[in-house]
């Protein structure tokens, strides 16, 4: 198994889920991605989410909601993504940064704009009763 590992903030405003788009990529992802060396999840939540959508976050408040595994997207060296999916409350505007350039609040019917991985993601998110 070859999984990609990864953690990302599932962010709900008025019932739409927070998505990103990465310059180059043709799919929405969720703010998140790889822990550095020397982070736990939470702290390479909380930098990750700070660099792609300029929100503070502590660590701390990061509440795991579970893990999923999907067909990994636009990764060549990897054929699935296992991505570790946390919420936190974030009341402020986000703006795009680093390799961002977009950010989308997603409905229902645009779940399918976002890669794999996301996808699963929205199901968990609602699933735990986060999106209806």
């Amino acid at each position: 198994m070859n999984d990609l590992r990864v953690v990302a903030w599932i962010h709900v405003v008025n019932g739409r889920l927070t998505a990103v788009r990465a310059r180059g990529r043709n799919l929405l992802y969720l703010p998140g991605g790889k822990a550095e060396p020397g982070e736990d999840d939470r702290e390479a939540l909380a930098r990750e989410v700070q660099e792609e959508v300029s929100a503070t976050i502590a660590p701390a408040a990061f509440i795991e909601l579970g893990t999923i595994r999907a067909e990994a997207h636009d990764q060549p060296n990897h054929t699935h993504v296992s991505m570790t999916c946390y919420t936190a409350d974030h009341n402020e505007p986000l703006s795009p940064a680093g390799e961002v350039n977009e950010i989308r609040y997603l409905t229902k019917a645009e779940r399918n704009e976002l890669a794999p991985a996301g996808r699963a993601a929205w199901d968990l998110a609602k699933e735990k009763g986060l999106l209806p």
